[in-house]
């Protein structure tokens, strides 16, 4: 038998991306959104809330008002979970491929009389000291069985709206709250935020897999044994799989093929799973009777080689922006999975290609799966300093423009004003 020998596959020709270590949240920036009319205006200090597993950030914010303009009619705020599963324009005997998982309003201005004001978070109280009475605090709390934001990846020539699980805070005026009141566009505003997952602080497993094959008309096994590096794995980071094959029958090892695949389920409508591949190696490696192999595999699952991959899943993103795959979904213990519209796992799996009984006529398969995590790492959190300057932030989904006083409706512009507060 000959001796192990370990080795590394060279580098294959794909986009590596490097993988930056956590950087601190963005410090005293403020997030704004303006109705058409200038009557409402939404500020909001992040647009990414955390889901921890155990409990999720708190949605907190304020309203801006100009009471004078808006007069008799009351302004509500919404938070509002939707799950798209096809297309829009499409409905199939009455049957519409969109359902809203979640929705609470309420109302923000006038106060509801008899209801005791719930204290300020930091970032209320900066604004409140800023705009006075114009400004109304908004708070919303996430039940702990909503899904995060995910995304759907459509096609080079789709252009149709993305189908996955999205989130939105609208502020709008109306008469009354009620099914038939009618919401004007131009004094109605929404903004896009996120619902995510950070990789967990501690390990949850740690992958290894092995089986033993024995084959008919052989009287001694083979043996696969796979291992990862580590079980949590950040966007961008290498996965390096370690293989060892011991040959004691007397088939020949004639490919060894290890990918990473993304698991997709859709558990809402049809219990669908798609399984994407998202990496992988293909190595033409003999392993003879008698003989051991041992070497390292390196994948890279990233979004910069699957961009062309028609519902692969990503997470949420905000207009423009670039994201990556999606991030490993992770359940509280207890939680419906249903619920929760695509579930997201990954895994690596390590095939064998053995010869048969007619050697090279029939091949059999011998293979392992190693389950792992694919997830963002936590940033380096920052709290709102009193002494520092708060910048505000406006975003449209065309990109940059320049500052203007007349956004058109529905528009929400990118870029950073010279306002600041003390």
């Amino acid at each position: 038998m000959s001796l192990p020998q370990t080795e590394k596959t060279p580098t294959p020709s794909v986009v590596i991306a490097k993988m930056n270590p956590p950087s601190a949240a963005p410090k005293n920036v403020i997030f704004k959104k303006t109705t058409p009319d200038k009557s409402i205006a939404v500020y909001t200090g992040k647009r990414d809330f955390i889901d921890h597993v155990t409990h999720t950030d708190l949605v907190d914010g304020v309203l801006v008002l100009d009471t004078g303009y808006i007069k008799d009619r009351k302004v509500y705020c919404r938070l509002l979970c939707s799950f798209r599963y096809g297309r829009e324009d499409v409905d199939v005997c009455g049957l519409k491929f969109r359902r809203d998982l979640y929705e609470t309003t309420l109302q923000v201005y006038p106060p509801p009389s008899g209801e005791k004001p719930k204290p300020q978070t930091k970032l209320q109280e900066r604004l409140v000291k800023k705009f006075g009475d114009k400004a109304y605090p908004f708070h919303f709390q996430f039940p702990d069985y909503l899904p995060c934001s995910i995304t759907l990846q459509l096609g080079p020539n789709e252009i149709d709206k993305c189908c996955g699980v999205d989130f939105q805070i609208s502020a709008f005026c109306a008469k009354t709250l009620n099914i038939d009141m009618k919401i004007s566009k131009r004094s109605s505003v929404f903004m896009v935020i996120r619902k995510m997952q950070y990789a967990p602080d501690k390990p949850i497993f740690q992958p290894v897999a092995k089986i033993t094959r024995q084959f008919l008309m052989s009287d001694k096994p083979l043996h696969l044994e796979a291992s990862l590096n580590k079980e949590i794995f950040y966007h961008g980071e290498p996965v390096e799989v370690s293989v060892e094959v011991i040959n004691h029958s007397t088939k020949t090892v004639k490919k060894i093929k290890v990918t990473a695949d993304q698991i997709i389920s859709v558990v809402l409508y049809s219990h669908d799973k798609y399984i994407q591949n998202v990496a992988e190696e293909e190595m033409d490696e003999q392993v003879t009777p008698g003989s051991t192999l041992k070497k390292i595999y390196t994948l890279y699952p990233i979004i910069a080689n699957n961009r062309e991959k028609h519902g692969m899943a990503l997470d949420g993103k905000i207009r423009d922006q670039d994201t990556n795959l999606a991030s490993t979904t992770i359940l509280k213990e207890g939680i419906d999975h249903e619920v929760w519209g695509i579930l997201v796992s990954y895994r690596v799996k390590v095939k064998l290609v053995v010869s048969g009984m007619l050697g090279d006529v029939l091949f059999s398969d011998v293979a392992v799966e190693l389950p792992f995590l694919l997830m963002q790492p936590k940033p380096l959190s920052e709290s709102l300093d009193d002494d520092d300057d708060i910048q505000f932030e406006d975003f449209d989904q065309g990109g940059p423009m320049a500052v203007t006083e007349d956004l058109k409706e529905g528009a929400e512009s990118l870029f950073k004003s010279s306002n600041a507060c003390h």
